[in-house]
Formats: C-alpha cells, sequence, structure tokens
C-alpha cells in the first residue's frame, strides 16, 4: 500500500455513492499509527501573514459579504467552504497560490463575517453570489476550487456560469449522496452528522474550550480523521461558523437540490479529490463525479477525513498547483500531460 504522500490506484471500478458514509469518526489513539505527514503545516506559514489589511467586506446579494484576498496578478483562484465553514478553512491553502496566484476566500452568505442573504439561501443563490464577487473584485474567469458544499456550489457555477470558471476541484464535494439517495431519512441522517455546526460563534469561547481535554476530537472528529494531531490555533480559526445562522437552511439547500443529470454540461477541466476516511461525504461520490464531469481526473488520499486542505495541506497545495500550472489549451486535454500525483485518469482528462 502507498503511503498518503504518493496515493493509491484508485482501480476498483464503479462504487455506490451511499448516504450515510460508511467510514466512522476514529477514536484519540489512532492518531498514535497516522504518517508523519498528517497535520503538519505549509509553507509559507498563515501565520506570518498580517490577515487585517486583507479581510474586506462588500455587500452582495442583498447581504454583507467578508472576504479575504492575498497575493496580486491575473490569475484566480476563488476558494469555497463547506457546510459551517468559513474562509479560514483555508488558511493552509492561500499563502502557498499567493506566491504565483491572487488567492480570494470568502464566507459565504449566512456564515462567518457575512450576513443572511434577502433571498431563501440556495445552492444556485451561493453560485450566484460567488460569481457576483469575482465582477465585484473585476476578475474575468477564475479557478474555483470548493470544499463539501462549497465543491457543490463551486460545480454549480462551472454549469450556472461556465464562462467564469477556468478550471474547477471539488474537494470531498457534496451533492451525489444527498441526490441519489433522497428519502425521508435523508434530513435527519444530516442534521444528525453536522450537528458539530452549532455552537458559540466567539473564538475567545472556541479558544477556551480547545484547552479541555477531548473538545478537539468532539469538535472536529466529524471532518478529520485525526483532529487532535492539528494545530490547536488552525482549529480555533475554523470556528468562526459554530451557530451560523445559515446552517439550517443551507443543510435543506444541500438535501432538496439535485444537479446530478447536469454533472456532463461541466465543460471545464476538473480535479477530485477525496479522503479515503470522509464520514460526511462517502468516497464512492467522488468515482460518481468522476463519471459524470467528462475532463475530470481524482486524486484519492488514504488515512485522510472531510478537510484534506487542512489535514494534509502540503500533499493538497502540491496536487493543486500542479494541476493548476498544466499547460493545456481549453478543448484540447491530453491525458499525458497529467500529473503524476493523480490517482486515474479517464479518456480525455487532465
Amino acid at each position: 500500500m502507498s503511503t498518503p504522500t504518493e496515493p493509491r490506484q484508485y482501480r476498483r471500478g464503479p462504487m455506490k455513492a451511499v448516504w450515510p458514509s460508511p467510514a466512522v469518526p476514529s477514536r484519540r489513539r489512532s492518531a498514535k499509527s497516522a504518517d508523519p505527514e498528517y497535520g503538519v503545516p505549509a509553507q509559507p506559514s498563515w501565520r506570518d501573514v498580517d490577515w487585517g489589511p486583507r479581510v474586506h467586506r462588500t455587500t452582495l446579494a442583498g447581504a454583507g459579504v467578508q472576504y479575504a484576498d492575498l497575493g496580486e496578478g491575473d490569475r484566480a483562484v476563488l476558494f469555497i467552504h463547506g457546510l459551517g465553514g468559513c474562509w479560514q478553512n483555508w488558511l493552509e491553502s492561500m499563502p502557498t497560490i499567493a506566491q504565483t496566484r491572487r488567492a480570494i476566500a470568502l464566507d459565504l452568505p449566512g456564515f462567518g463575517g457575512s450576513g443572511m442573504p434577502a433571498e431563501q439561501i440556495s445552492i444556485t443563490g451561493f453560485a450566484r453570489t460567488v460569481d457576483e464577487l469575482c465582477d465585484h473584485l473585476g476578475l474575468d474567469s477564475v479557478s474555483v476550487v470548493g470544499n463539501s458544499m462549497g465543491g457543490f456550489t463551486a460545480a454549480e457555477m462551472a454549469i450556472r456560469h461556465p464562462e467564469r470558471v477556468e478550471r474547477l476541484v471539488l474537494v470531498d464535494a457534496a451533492g451525489i449522496s444527498s441526490a441519489l439517495n433522497r428519502n425521508p431519512l435523508s434530513e435527519r441522517v444530516g442534521r444528525l452528522l453536522t450537528s458539530g455546526g452549532a455552537g458559540p460563534n466567539d473564538p475567545e469561547i472556541a479558544a477556551r474550550l480547545l484547552r479541555r481535554p477531548g473538545f478537539i476530537q468532539l469538535a472536529m472528529g466529524i471532518v478529520a480523521r485525526h483532529p487532535t494531531l492539528l494545530a490547536k490555533d488552525l482549529v480555533a480559526e475554523q470556528l468562526h461558523s459554530m451557530g451560523a445562522p445559515g446552517f439550517n437552511d443551507s443543510l435543506r439547500s444541500i438535501l432538496e437540490y439535485d444537479f446530478v443529470d447536469r454533472l456532463p454540461e461541466i465543460a471545464c477541466p476538473t480535479l477530485i479529490v477525496q479522503g479515503t476516511d470522509d464520514v460526511l461525504v462517502p468516497l464512492g461520490d467522488a468515482e460518481q463525479f468522476a463519471e459524470r464531469i467528462p475532463r475530470s481526473t481524482t486524486l484519492i488520499l488514504e488515512d485522510t477525513g472531510h478537510v484534506p486542505m487542512i489535514e494534509r495541506p502540503a500533499t493538497f497545495n502540491r496536487a493543486l498547483l500542479e494541476f493548476l500550472d498544466q499547460d493545456v489549451a481549453p478543448h484540447e486535454p491530453d491525458a499525458q500531460e497529467a500529473p503524476s500525483l493523480y490517482a486515474s485518469q479517464r479518456d480525455g482528462a487532465i
């Protein structure tokens, strides 16, 4: 078996999309068996950035929207967080990307420092808000990276606003199992699995809670494979959307919206990243995305949960940059130029 820095071959054939995921949270003692790469911070460090001048607010969709903007240049990467998340979910990636590109991450309406939108929350509405943010920032086409619900939103952008999305990266993206396995239990299961989204939206309270034995495992065990191996200050930054007012409506939008039949409309090169031990999004969902998106390639990370960009930032950033740096014409993909990190390729994929 290969190590997490050398993702295993993903050749097992089609997997069913199931809900909920068969993966279960790990126990605290399992962290002792994790490989040395897990949880190692990325370089350059987000701690060396003066974030104050980099965080801004504007009004989109009738709401005050907060976003962070780091780096310069014509090439931009836009990061979208998931349910219960915030722009700080991308702290480990933004400084690395900002060395060669402009890195932007926002708080979706109803999360973090953003207010509730004037209209009812929906995946389509989130996609429209991100598109409006690009207009506000004077961006043309961008690379869009989304985790979980943010991946759902990013894929919706590629469908609804194809001229905006140059490249697409789906990180443990939602939108498959919730649609293919819709049943009366779906919402109850979803609420149970994401119950960690409730809590104090106060960094100082979060910092005090993180000093309590077992709190990190309790707070992050549903999303990270080995949360006790993550730096406490990084974990504290992930809690800015605890108790977010948009949580319940966003969960409803995930469970009610089905875009599976439209995934083949995504024309841009797409990288699908998935942790093998994601409790929230089943591993089979990555295969389902790959089957439906024509120009896709897949990276599967062993012993990794729902947030690879936090759990394995060095590996994630390396794969992301390798994908973004490929010199492939938009309508002439060359499978031979696919990065060596990627675990599988399909005909015509990059």
